[in-house]
């Protein structure tokens, strides 16, 4: 897919790792790495991309019934309550922690619910996804891989 779509592929890989779509988009940024794009066009495209699809995951907490969370997603209302202790403990800075596995999602859904600024919920967590990919690539690099 990532040949044929080239960086497209990457953002869109990005973008639906960051929502309950459960894959790693560490090895879409090998594979883009492995391809010979620049590590900067990957870090820039990847941090978009996951930024967005984090921020889906803020607007399915805004937005969303609890119902449908459950129903639809299967999101448990308790492990986003179990979120908001921390959240209401930093904030917008807890965005900065959205771009681990298992955790990130729910903890921008439970962002979302909680009606944290966007804005700055979006900025703090580009940067800490931008911070990602940079490490990412980054030892990648290191590596010798590619």
């Amino acid at each position: 897919m990532l040949e044929q779509l080239g960086l497209f592929g990457l953002f869109l890989a990005c973008l639906l790792s960051a929502t309950i779509v459960p894959f790693s988009s560490e090895a879409i940024v090998a594979g883009a790495m492995a391809l010979g794009y620049s590590r900067w066009a990957i870090v820039a495209v990847a941090t978009v991309g996951n930024t967005v699809g984090g921020m889906i995951s803020f607007y399915m907490g805004w937005l969303c019934k609890w119902e449908w969370l459950e129903r639809w997603f299967k999101i448990k209302r308790e492990k986003i309550e179990r979120f908001r202790v921390h959240i209401e403990k930093y904030g917008v800075w807890a965005a900065l922690l959205t771009w681990l596995p298992i955790v990130g999602d729910p903890l921008a859904i439970a962002m979302g619910f909680m009606r944290l600024n966007p804005w700055w919920t979006m900025l703090i967590m580009f940067v800490g996804k931008l911070l990602r990919y940079i490490a990412t690539s980054g030892l990648l690099s290191l590596t010798g891989w590619f």
